[in-house]
């Protein structure tokens, strides 16, 4: 049963000011990629207009937003509520984020210069300053925060020099999904196997190892597999 969840009034800048769109977009975005907002919970307008000191209209316009994103749901005569878990679901986005994220590092690999590699390296490097800062199985708080925020800009910085905008929009919108439904799992914590396994995806991509690099994307996700990748579903074929 989904239950409400109370927005508190406690950011002082939100207090002061009322918040615009893009603020409040981003602000129940990170919230809920991040789990802050639990499973189910109902977003009740009246909490969010509080919160934000915004209109109706402008919290109905963000929630839709979120909604067509995959995000939220809503419902007739019921409103919105963040996406609850679902096993299954998380099956399908790692499936999609896979093939996704192969293909387009496939075209950034053939397509990406001395930027790219800058970019990418850079990435890589604040990322793996915030992993070392991780010293407990359980990642909450400030630290879930920035270690998302890093851990979203790398993959997508191995994405950037794609030439397919489709392609990048859908996985920016297939990897928040996947964040969303990883993070709400009842046993999550942080995986140790991240660090090695970010590290052999950069090294791939920078000496220009298309196949390494598809393989290591896979090893990197196929744990949130129903199976675990013990099937060997979607692992790329060696090449000969």
């Amino acid at each position: 049963m989904a239950v409400a969840f109370k927005f508190f009034r406690d950011d002082a800048a939100m207090q002061q000011n009322r918040s615009t769109t893009p603020q409040i977009y981003e602000d129940l975005h990170m919230q809920l990629v991040t789990a802050q907002i639990p499973q189910g919970a109902k977003l009740r307008s009246e909490h969010l207009r509080e919160k934000y000191a915004c209109s109706a209209n402008t919290v109905r316009e963000v929630l839709f937003r979120l909604a067509s994103e995959g995000l939220v749901l809503f419902e007739e005569q019921r409103g919105f509520r963040a996406r609850p878990l679902d096993p299954e679901r998380l099956h399908y986005l790692t499936k999609f984020r896979i093939m996704l994220e192969q293909e387009g590092a496939t075209a950034s690999i053939e397509k990406g210069g001395l930027q790219w590699e800058a970019e990418l390296s850079a990435s890589h490097t604040k990322l793996s300053h915030i992993e070392a800062q991780i010293t407990g199985p359980n990642l909450q708080g400030e630290a879930l925060r920035l270690w998302s925020l890093a851990e979203r800009e790398f993959h997508d910085a191995l994405l950037s020099a794609c030439d397919s905008p489709f392609l990048r929009l859908g996985y920016r919108r297939t990897y928040d999904q996947f964040r969303q439904q990883k993070i709400m799992q009842p046993q999550y914590g942080y995986h140790s196997e991240n660090v090695p396994e970010h590290l052999e995806i950069l090294d791939a991509a920078l000496t220009r190892d298309v196949a390494r690099c598809k393989l290591a994307l896979y090893d990197h996700m196929k744990r949130n597999l129903r199976d675990g990748g013990a099937s060997g579903e979607l692992r790329p074929v060696p090449e000969t």
